[in-house]
């Protein structure tokens, strides 16, 4: 009888269930929660982290104006005065102007700046208190030390004392009034203690322009001076190092082979050789040069104790 499979027991095995996979939480709920960390960033200082969570919250809502504002504000407060530009002008309409207009100023584009807050002045007035604080700045720049010190009087009139503005309002008042004083007083008074005929040709000549192009002597001059601050400077050789009888710079300097014997030097010739006794080529070579290479080390007649006649030794028996 052919006997069916037992069916296998699942006793003592654990059942494994995959879990369930979140849900995405909604769109609303994610910009709130971005939000909240916007917040704690702000206040804790972190505006690098904090420009990022406002570009996570325009990837989901890019018209947010909550969020295109803080950004704008983080922009200029960490001096990123290019992209909060580019910021501005790629949106419609002039909400921004004033913040267009202080970004040209701390740009060094005073031009720029006077233009946008003088189109301002047109449309809103020149009443408000951030215009004037700026146009004030771009007086006090531009060389305008009076008109300076009349806007920073008209806010000085109408702000707070003991406050941080009214604080800086006189900073600034004290130093384009000190401009304007010596303007008025001071160079003027230098100019009249001078001669009278240099004082005459002072007024008389302007200040001579500065040339648009420079000509090529200036160049090369300016090139040779390049030049010779580039090569190092010399040092100077102390006096109590110097032997008596030198002067540095006109007394040739030493031999530098003085230290070798005369043999080895190079400047130094040696004349012809005399003659001995036993003269001929031979005389002068070194030891050993006639001897034949093929006689024996212990043969001929020129060896030490007259050649062979010492006497022999006894053999032994």
């Amino acid at each position: 009888m052919s006997s069916k499979p037992k069916p296998k027991s699942h006793k003592g095995k654990r059942q494994t269930t995959k879990p369930a996979q979140k849900r995405p939480l909604p769109v609303p709920e994610r910009i709130k929660r971005h939000f909240s960390s916007l917040c704690a960033q702000i206040d804790g200082g972190h505006f690098a982290n904090a420009i990022k969570t406002c570009d996570k919250i325009l990837r989901l809502d890019p018209n947010d104006q909550d969020a295109l504002r803080t950004k704008l504000f983080l922009y200029l407060q960490t001096e990123q005065y290019l992209p909060s530009l580019d910021m501005i002008e790629s949106e419609s309409g002039d909400e921004h102007a004033f913040e267009k207009a202080y970004a040209f100023y701390r740009l060094q584009q005073e031009d720029e700046a006077s233009a946008v807050l003088e189109d301002i002045k047109k449309k809103k007035g020149g009443d408000d208190r951030g215009v004037m604080h700026l146009e004030a700045q771009l007086s006090y720049r531009q060389g305008s030390y009076q008109s300076a010190c009349d806007l920073y009087n008209q806010l000085l009139d109408t702000a707070e004392p003991q406050s941080e503005e009214y604080s800086d309002i006189v900073v600034n008042l004290q130093a384009a009034q000190q401009h304007l004083d010596f303007i008025n007083s001071g160079y003027l008074q230098g100019i009249d203690s001078l001669p009278s005929n240099l004082r005459n040709s002072i007024e008389s000549q302007p200040p001579p322009a500065f040339p648009s192009s420079t000509s090529a002597a200036a160049i090369i001059a300016s090139s040779n001076q390049a030049a010779d601050s580039a090569q190092p400077a010399q040092k100077k050789v102390r006096a109590k190092r110097v032997p008596k009888g030198v002067i540095p710079g006109v007394t040739p300097p030493p031999d530098p082979e003085r230290w070798l014997k005369k043999s080895e030097r190079t400047t130094v010739s040696f004349g012809k050789k005399r003659k001995g006794a036993g003269g001929g080529a031979s005389q002068g070579a070194t030891q050993g040069a006639n001897v034949d290479a093929h006689a024996p080390s212990g043969g001929g007649g020129g060896g030490s104790g007259g050649g062979g006649g010492g006497k022999k030794g006894k053999k032994r028996k």
